[in-house]
């Protein structure tokens, strides 16, 4: 029998979505995906299906519970008219910050929920829209079970030493410390080197998380020993609109003039990185069309290439040399340039560019005579469909 999971990744303007139907043989398909764009404005619902083909564009009707309540609902009830008689068995749902409670995904309960809101503090611009459908659609369909899975899981193996700050032991006692996030990608990425390139899915290899949000992640054995981003998703390397790795003295200074916390926090989720430097977009696309004519838009590509040339290697001085690096997400799967500027740089660890093969977006981009250099499309969704699959099964067996 076939079973449908349909996937949530809730934010605080939009909600993606994702459907997939896995077979009792074990095949799994993408079904359609989509995005309801525009909350708390003018949300609009399109919906495609995997060659990327529009099957719906509509508006968001007024709901009295609000837009997210009113998107879920259009949602649901468009999916259930174009299943026929297939219900979804189960729901998935994205959570970035998983605490050092959850290291695997879980069912949702209410206790469970209860524990993942007392993370909100941890990921505050976040965690509260992860949880929000929760408790609607319990409501809506209460027989459906429900499947947290957290960005925050994979990194569970690192050592010790990998996840501490140098910060008073009672603070590391009370959960201060790295904790990583975007495990759902490294997670699949993971899991597609076993098959495109076993030799880096034994090794020591490094994954480039590039898009909006940007992290490394060190992997040893296909399992995550180190990677950038620390107790919250704004450490790290720059990204499209979060500063990464910045000088506390800055926060300090800033709150002594007068600056609150809630003004500092949004400044440095939403108004810095790319958009920051260059006072123009967080969108590297955008940038890099207005580097001919502005300043502050190549000041800004400079910044986060070098950023990032620098986080790579710290990280594989960590690892005592590398076996491979993998790009992926937004910008590491389309920026050719960017793979380019940064594979030039690594040339001193062997990485040899193929400006042919990078130019053309071909698997491997480097030449064969040195470590391997890698473009590799996530899917974070799919991954969240075959955890909650699996934890469905489980939690019905």
């Amino acid at each position: 029998m076939d079973r449908h999971i349909l996937v949530l990744n809730a934010g605080s303007s939009s909600i993606k979505f994702g459907l997939f139907r896995f077979s009792a043989e074990g095949r799994e398909d993408e079904l359609l995906r989509g995005a309801i764009d525009g909350l708390g404005d003018v949300p609009r619902f399109r919906v495609r299906d995997p060659s990327g083909a529009l099957m719906e564009d509509a508006a968001v009707p007024p709901d009295s519970e609000g837009p997210h309540a009113g998107a879920l609902r259009l949602l649901t009830t468009w999916i259930d008219t174009h299943l026929d008689d297939d219900a979804v068995a189960a729901i998935g749902h994205r959570v970035v910050h998983g605490g050092e409670a959850f290291t695997s995904p879980v069912r949702i309960t209410p206790e469970a929920l209860v524990q993942m809101e007392a993370l909100s503090p941890l990921a505050p611009l976040h965690q509260p829209h992860n949880l929000a459908p929760m408790r609607l659609l319990a409501r809506l369909f209460p027989d459906v079970p429900q499947v947290a899975c957290f960005d925050t899981a994979f990194h569970a193996t690192m050592p010790p030493l990998a996840r501490m700050f140098a910060i008073p032991r009672d603070w590391t006692e009370r959960g201060m410390r790295r904790y990583g996030f975007h495990g759902l990608s490294y997670e699949y990425v993971a899991g597609l080197l076993a098959s495109l390139d076993p030799r880096l899915a034994r090794g020591r290899t490094l994954v480039a998380h590039l898009g909006s949000g940007a992290s490394l992640c060190l992997l040893e054995e296909g399992r995550s020993v180190a990677t950038s981003m620390g107790l919250s998703a704004l450490d790290g390397l720059m990204m499209g609109t979060r500063s990464g790795a910045l000088d506390p003295g800055v926060i300090f200074h800033l709150m002594r003039q007068g600056m609150s916390a809630d003004a500092i926090e949004h400044a440095l989720y939403s108004g810095s990185g790319l958009l920051g430097v260059s006072a123009l977009s967080g969108d590297m696309r955008k940038l890099r069309a207005a580097q001919a004519t502005s300043a502050p838009a190549r000041e800004a590509v400079a910044l986060f290439t070098r950023t990032l040339i620098g986080e790579i290697g710290r990280m594989i001085a960590l690892a005592r040399g590398i076996d491979g690096l993998v790009f992926t997400a937004g910008i590491g799967e389309n920026d050719a340039q960017l793979r380019a500027d940064v594979l030039e740089a690594l040339a001193w660890a062997g990485f040899r560019l193929d400006v042919a093969r990078n130019s053309a977006g071909e698997g491997v981009i480097t030449t064969d005579d040195g470590p391997c250099a890698r473009v590799v499309r996530t899917d974070e969704e799919r991954m969240i469909a075959r955890h909650t699959h699996r934890t469905a099964l489980q939690s019905q067996a």
